[in-house]
């Protein structure tokens, strides 16, 4: 049962690097409705391609690997997660232009495309998420406004960094499952516990109640988190979130 529960949560999301970017993620599968993931629901979209074009970091940032990019799917948040704190303990506005982002570092400048009409906004990186299958980024309602996302609540995308840290430097974990229970979430890290180490649990407060989010390992970039991924998903069933690990956070983001 508990298995059950974590594959209902987990999932690597949609992500699909063009050519130049970082080494693929998990291939991603469908989440089911009920679960953590399930708190902001929208419409899906297929994703398509575009050109863009990279643009310089800001003065004292260290520049993104050039060519980095990713193309998948999109939606945004507004209410109810305005006015709470995001991940880098700011508080989310969703008038101004930012995003949540699975990896990327905080304060990362990314321009995102809409490859479904070519509109684009360059958004700040302040949040974590979303941890839904097949997308990669969650724009504000802001953002989503400027490339026409809105109605569609889901569309295809074109990321592409612009400044910031190394998007594949850091220390990155692997989400396996996020429970409302927590008796549940204890169990399968104890089970988890016998062949992988660490696992911890973070527990965050989202718009619809408290979850607990079962984590594997704290792994030195994220290429050997894709390989545990890719190790959990083989051997234990799973479909999994690489999620960079920050110091700052608040144990907040986006569901």
């Amino acid at each position: 049962m508990i298995a059950a529960a974590a594959l209902a949560i987990a999932g690597c999301a949609g992500r699909r690097p063009v050519a130049g970017s970082q080494p693929p993620p998990l291939t991603p599968s469908p989440t089911p409705a009920g679960t953590e993931a399930g708190a902001k629901a929208s419409t899906s979209a297929e994703p398509g391609a575009a050109p863009s074009r990279p643009g310089r970091s800001k003065p004292g940032e260290n520049p993104a690997p050039a060519g980095y990019m990713e193309e998948g799917n999109a939606s945004w948040y507004g209410e109810p997660f305005h006015g709470r704190r995001a991940s880098n303990g700011e508080i989310y506005d969703m008038h101004k232009l930012t995003a949540a982002h699975r990896t990327l570092p905080f304060n990362s400048m990314v321009r995102v495309t809409n490859l479904d009409n070519g509109k684009s906004t360059v958004v700040r990186i302040t949040d974590r998420g979303p941890f839904v299958a097949n997308r990669i980024i969650d724009l504000s309602e802001a953002a989503a406004e400027q490339i026409g996302a809105i109605g569609p609540g889901v569309v295809p995308v074109r990321l592409e960094v612009l400044s910031g840290g190394d998007p594949t430097a850091g220390f990155f974990t692997v989400q396996v499952g996020a429970f409302r229970d927590e008796n549940n979430a204890d169990r399968l890290r104890d089970r988890l516990s016998a062949t992988y180490s660490p696992v911890f649990i973070q527990q965050v407060q989202l718009a619809d109640g408290e979850f607990y989010r079962v984590r594997v390992g704290k792994l030195s970039g994220e290429q050997a988190a894709q390989q545990l991924g890719d190790e959990l998903r083989a051997k234990e069933g799973f479909t999994p979130f690489v999620v960079r690990l920050d110091d700052t956070s608040t144990g907040g983001g986006t569901p």
